[in-house]
């Protein structure tokens, strides 16, 4: 098992876990400039949404998953992305029984 460098966290300074339903302030960064227009489009409508984190990995990058259906010829395509602190706030938090709980401000 590989040690985590860092522990996640939100814009807040809130722990970010496996879990934690984030909204996606920001992207930004090279890898996001690089993209092609239209997924560079499709990406940025992950602004303001709001995701589970599905996976941090061994660094402590929490990640989110979005996919884009495409009923007419039944493909699917999506991105799965690494978000910063300043990219992220959470809106609810893993309960420990697997459930979300609403995090007061």
């Amino acid at each position: 098992m590989v040690a985590k460098l860092r522990t996640p966290k939100d814009c807040d300074g809130r722990t970010v876990e496996l879990g934690s339903r984030v909204r996606v302030l920001s992207l930004s960064g090279q890898w996001f400039d690089a993209l092609p227009n239209d997924e560079r489009t499709e990406v940025a409508s992950m602004i303001g949404e709001i995701f589970e984190v599905d996976d941090i990995d061994e660094y402590g990058q929490p990640w989110v998953s979005k996919h884009w259906p495409d009923l007419a010829e039944g493909t699917c395509h999506g991105h799965t992305v690494a978000l910063e602190a300043h990219e992220m706030q959470i809106v609810s938090e893993p309960s420990a029984l697997g459930e979300t709980e609403g995090v007061e401000k």
